[in-house]
């Protein structure tokens, strides 16, 4: 009883936390949180004027390229966004990391849970842009919730790692900007699988995000359930537990000096 209690007041604090955190990144603009939605929005209207009107790229699999296009976008914009923000929490929430009542675990899961406002914004703009193009609600569009959890799962466990490393290490947040923007053009967001020549497939499936980015699709476009691709599953999942257990461990074992070197 008194451990479902801290549990509830756990997510209490990260759900309060992760609002004031969204409310602050945007306070003092004039359109304040406005920005977390139009932002990525004009985005995706610039790719898809670039590679339809401009390139003239045709519909993928029959399906308009708007769509298959925003469906390999929003994923990311979610997984981009929280990675480079968790990357920073602890050095950005110095002041509660010195407070000894704190559990300073959270402070990366209220990056992301901060991050996830927009991106549900964004998948109700996916669902209505699929909706205005003539096609109807599928089963299939609710393994969206698998995926995000599936993303949700990595980018913890990134976010631990990364976010421990970063307060010793001052150069860790440009390194994962960095190697954000290298991963974006690694992962089938403007290409298809189809394109890639098969001795390089192999290798580029192994990124966890490719399983992300192609389950979005299958959920929206293709109608595949995730237990029809198995390998790509168990890979992915084995990668997402590896990155659970190490990040925690490092986190863990990093914990006792934050106070030291913040």
């Amino acid at each position: 009883m008194l451990q479902q209690k801290k549990l509830r007041a756990e997510i209490a604090l990260l759900f309060q936390l992760s609002k004031n955190d969204f409310q602050k990144k945007y306070l003092g603009s004039y359109l304040g949180v406005v920005w977390a939605f139009v932002q990525p929005a004009i985005t995706i209207l610039i790719f898809w004027f670039v590679f339809q009107v401009g390139f003239k790229n045709t519909p993928v699999d029959d399906v308009p390229y708007i769509l298959w296009l925003t469906t390999g976008l929003v994923p990311w914009f979610f997984f981009a966004e929280s990675l480079n923000s968790t990357t920073g929490s602890i050095l950005e929430n110095d002041f509660l990391v010195k407070k000894v009542v704190f559990k300073v675990e959270l402070l990366p899961l209220v990056k992301i849970a901060s991050s996830l406002y927009v991106h549900l914004f964004f998948v109700l703009i996916t669902f209505s842009l699929f909706f205005l193009y003539g096609y109807q609600f599928s089963v299939f569009n609710l393994q969206v919730v698998y995926y995000l959890f599936a993303m949700g799962v990595i980018i913890a466990g990134i976010g631990w790692l990364f976010s421990a490393l970063a307060v010793f290490f001052k150069d860790m947040a440009p390194l994962i900007s960095m190697i954000v923007q290298f991963g974006f053009w690694l992962t089938p967001i403007f290409w298809g699988m189809q394109q890639i020549p098969n001795q390089y497939k192999t290798l580029l499936s192994l990124n966890p995000m490719y399983y992300i980015v192609e389950g979005y699709r299958d959920a929206f476009i293709n109608h595949i359930w995730f237990w029809e691709k198995p390998w790509l599953t168990i890979w992915f999942w084995f990668v997402a537990v590896a990155l659970i257990l190490v990040g925690r461990k490092v986190f863990k074992k990093l914990k006792p000096h934050f106070a030291d070197v913040l």
